[in-house]
């Protein structure tokens, strides 16, 4: 079930918890969206053909800002911010662990690690995040991901 975080004293009391968002199909053509939005056209994402050829994964793969990129996305299928705005605000680590191959399956799994407060009505959250690949055995991306949330 979707949670509705409307105040600080709600994301306080959140600390520590997990959340994990619905699983979701990384298509070829989402792939192709994103090497055309970031002008990264690289063999490995974008050629089928090749790839199975050439490639150790034997298919294309997603890029790894693609799958970073979804992160807010896998966030919200979890959470609902009712608050003024929540802004990214940076990463303390990323790691891109594996491959995200074209056709798979992905969730997100969000852990809220810290809240600081960052002025009257606004902190600044701290989250563990991790992206699996369905089958994987360990994640393929893990993240320190801080926003700003403003009450």
């Amino acid at each position: 079930m979707k949670s509705a975080i409307a105040s600080l004293t709600q994301l306080e009391s959140m600390r520590g918890t997990s959340v994990q968002s619905d699983w979701r199909t990384v298509s070829q053509e989402a792939i192709g969206h994103f090497a055309d939005v970031t002008h990264d056209h690289q063999w490995i994402h974008i050629d089928p053909v090749r790839a199975a050829s050439e490639s150790p994964y034997r298919t294309t793969v997603a890029h790894g800002f693609f799958t970073l990129s979804l992160l807010p996305t896998l966030l919200s299928e979890c959470l609902t911010f009712r608050c003024e705005m929540v802004l990214n605000y940076g990463f303390d680590r990323i790691r891109f662990i594996g491959p995200v191959p074209s056709g798979s399956r992905i969730r997100g799994t969000f852990t809220l690690e810290d809240v600081q407060p960052a002025g009257e009505g606004a902190a600044t959250l701290t989250w563990h995040a991790e992206v699996a690949v369905d089958g994987a055995e360990r994640p393929v991306l893990a993240a320190t991901w801080l926003q700003r949330a403003y009450f």
